[in-house]
């Protein structure tokens, strides 16, 4: 994965998630702090600035990492039901030794293993964790005709993919090309037991979703999202529940349009290594780091 850095999840409790992902993924902490002011107004969420953060590594040391960021949780908060980053997306090498590891946690199964009609490459599966995140857990059996799949260093290894819910997938689609530089992937109509269930919809109707990809990486999934769905909740003036923040390089970063919700800035740290660092908002308000490569 060349441009995927980081997801940024929001958390109740920072040191029960540190010790649940240390403990069930075998991530380690490779940096640890207050979110300071700057860095709060960048994302526009004031209220951040103070809260305590975690950075955790996968095992293997793959340079991909996921940040944890504690406020109080959002009341009536549920999973799958809003716009935005719906669902990280981790590499396995084996989803069934996995699968027996997340029963012995307090990670909830909402999706065992079970492989994709069409898609034999992947042997998927996905948890939902004590603040409604929602990790896909994947095994990588082969690449794809159209792109690369990394393949796990480690039992439970690096992000791979991030998954965002739309209002508008299509619109989501143009616009994360024209802004972010990136190119369409492909389109498919699959049946998704999770939104299914989320939305109490038939678990055999059809949801349509597209990846976008850059070279031959794919490494973000668009979701078409009911029409029930909604913008998320949020506590005025800091970061949505759940899965918040979606971080990429970019190797053109002068290329990049804007308009930038904020405007590109040095930062430090083992997410941005002292690049610049520009902010996006896409059209359902999702935040979209990038970080020059």
């Amino acid at each position: 994965m060349k441009l995927l850095r980081a997801a940024t999840v929001t958390v109740s409790d920072l040191n029960r998630s540190m010790d649940l992902y240390s403990r069930f993924f075998d991530y380690n902490t490779v940096e640890q702090g207050e979110i300071n002011e700057d860095l709060a107004q960048s994302w526009q969420t004031p209220k951040s600035a103070g809260c305590s953060y975690a950075v955790m590594q996968p095992s293997s040391g793959a340079d991909i990492f996921l940040r944890f960021i504690e406020q109080p949780p959002v009341e009536g908060f549920k999973a799958l039901r809003s716009y935005g980053w719906n669902a990280i997306e981790i590499c396995v090498q084996d989803v069934m030794a996995v699968n027996a590891r997340m029963f012995d946690s307090p990670f909830e199964i909402i999706g065992p293993p079970n492989k994709i009609p069409g898609l034999d490459a992947i042997h998927p599966m996905q948890v939902k964790g004590p603040d409604e995140e929602i990790v896909y857990l994947t095994q990588i059996n082969d690449d794809l005709p159209e792109y690369n799949l990394p393949r796990a260093g480690s039992l439970i290894d690096k992000l791979f993919i991030l998954v965002m819910g739309n209002s508008d997938m299509d619109r989501a689609a143009a616009w994360m090309q024209d802004k972010c530089g990136l190119g369409f992937g492909r389109e498919m109509e699959i049946p998704y037991t999770m939104i299914a269930k989320a939305y109490g919809t038939p678990l055999d109707e059809l949801h349509r979703i597209c990846t976008l990809i850059h070279d031959q990486d794919v490494f973000l999934e668009l979701d078409q999202y009911p029409a029930e769905a909604i913008q998320r909740p949020r506590h005025d003036g800091m970061l949505v529940p759940g899965c918040a923040i979606g971080t990429m390089f970019h190797p053109d970063f002068d290329t990049l349009p804007g308009p930038w919700l904020t405007a590109p800035t040095v930062r430090d740290g083992a997410i941005y290594k002292g690049q610049r660092v520009g902010v996006l908002q896409d059209p359902d308000g999702t935040l979209i780091e990038m970080v020059e490569g």
